[in-house]
């Protein structure tokens, strides 16, 4: 049996906040000295490549499991975060900072909640690295894989996709709905959730000794929660239905188009209402639309 690390505590939960605590400081410095916004994302993606080695290189045990799943880590977190500086590097500034980059407060609110979603979504992959125990791969090591992979497709062929899409000029103002987008509306989200729910799957296989570890489910609950109700689609959906929302062929797509799950555009159609919102989070708040709709028809009855 390999012998136990210790670095501040056994858990490496210490040394991965103070870690990360120093990396967002050094965005957050650059940033507001030299108001250049375009390094948020990339230290983001970045800090969970220097999470998953560090704790893995620090416990020196290598199992299978561990090199397996901060391999995967590794890879989500560089392509992503290389993927979105070339993409803010070639678009211009990053919108969210419009209200705060005079703002030394409200700028250091992006880098403390960044700071935090990466450590807690971190978590299943740390606990993972910080234990001594070489538990058999088992059936759930698989489905952990695959599902991570099919993720992977996802995320990495919708940004690839709608990169190539917006890159075209007869494309300008027009919404992107080829290739994966025809599935749903936002399959890079889908690609996202399911990755991270992978990861906490592969490396929950580990925590039979630890019950108290399985606690690390808080990294797809909340990286989840993050794109359900907050920075995810409440956010995009409202900013397509203001930009697109005049078109005719944007509100057709909608209707036919599921919003986070993949399923075909021809099938989601015939679906019930209530089907939608029970099974594919077609909820009110992801559809400014039907509301205006809803208003102008009031509006109409009232002047009738």
């Amino acid at each position: 049996m390999a012998v136990q690390v210790v670095v501040l505590d056994e858990y490496f939960l210490t040394i991965t906040l103070l870690v990360s605590l120093g990396w967002q400081l050094l965005g957050f410095i650059i940033t507001a000295v030299m108001r250049f916004d375009k390094l948020f994302d990339l230290f983001g993606g970045l800090n969970f490549v220097i999470i998953a080695l560090m704790t893995m290189l620090l416990n020196r045990t290598y199992f299978v499991r561990q090199v397996v799943m901060t391999s995967l880590v590794v890879a989500w977190g560089t392509r992503l975060s290389l993927f979105l500086f070339w993409r803010i590097l070639t678009t211009g500034e990053d919108a969210r900072f419009d209200n705060a980059r005079q703002n030394i407060a409200k700028l250091s609110v992006f880098w403390i909640g960044q700071l935090f979603w990466v450590w807690l979504v971190s978590l299943p992959v740390t606990l993972l690295n910080s234990t001594d125990r070489n538990f058999a791969l088992n059936a759930a090591d698989y489905v952990s894989w695959t599902l991570w992979a099919i993720g992977f497709v996802f995320e990495a062929w919708a940004d690839v996709s709608k990169s190539v899409f917006k890159s075209k000029d007869e494309n300008r103002g027009k919404f992107c709905d080829t290739d994966i987008w025809k599935l749903c509306r936002h399959p890079n989200y889908f690609g996202e959730i399911l990755m991270w729910i992978a990861v906490f799957i592969g490396c929950a296989s580990s925590f039979a000794n630890s019950e108290w570890m399985y606690v690390s489910i808080v990294s797809p609950i909340f990286i989840t929660t993050l794109i359900l109700f907050v920075s995810g689609l409440p956010m995009l959906e409202e900013s397509s239905d203001k930009k697109y929302g005049s078109q005719k062929e944007y509100v057709a797509y909608k209707r036919r188009t599921s919003n986070l799950l993949p399923f075909p555009p021809s099938l989601f159609e015939r679906l019930p209402h209530w089907a939608k919102q029970v099974f594919f989070f077609e909820w009110p708040i992801y559809n400014k639309l039907e509301l205006g709709e809803a208003r102008q028809s009031l509006r109409n009855e009232g002047s009738a």
